[in-house]
């Protein structure tokens, strides 16, 4: 049995395939308690092409950390829903993969539950893996959902 456990999402559909088997551990009894993370990058490329002029920086992470919130504040409400309670965090950090990591080492995490994109080959080598640099810097367990178990 795990007392917490962490589930990094991105936003992507891909990233929600972990969230069936949180749900089914919860309902098990495996689990405890269960957070939600989101990792925002604050970064203004791509920005200046979309909105011309100077940019605040300070309103773009505000309003990005917000978005996180909304988006997990949605997720959050599929769980309600089902009568599980979960926490959600919305962190800014330059590298998610250390976010994660970090994240659970300083909260007493016991397991991360994680989808990975399933690349391979030279697309891995060319897009990484915030998933297995999870796996890899972690230093709790980590619980991989390949894409294949969402279709």
């Amino acid at each position: 049995m795990y007392q917490k456990i962490l589930v990094p999402l991105d936003g992507s559909k891909l990233a929600e395939c972990a969230l069936s088997h949180v749900k089914n551990l919860v309902k098990e009894g495996a689990v405890e308690e269960v957070t939600l993370l989101n990792v925002v990058t604050v970064s203004i490329l791509g920005h200046s092409e979309l909105h011309p002029g100077p940019i605040d920086i300070n309103t773009l992470r505000e309003n990005l950390l917000m978005e996180s919130r909304k988006y997990l504040a949605e997720v959050e409400s599929q769980f309600a829903s089902e009568g599980i309670h979960v926490k959600t965090e919305s962190l800014e950090a330059n590298r998610p993969a250390d976010a994660i990591s970090d994240y659970a080492q300083k909260n007493g995490v016991e397991l991360i539950v994680i989808a990975t994109h399933g690349y391979a080959g030279l697309k891995k080598l060319m897009f990484g893996s915030v998933a297995l640099r999870v796996l890899h810097d972690s230093h709790v367990p980590v619980l991989l959902i390949r894409p294949e178990s969402c279709r």
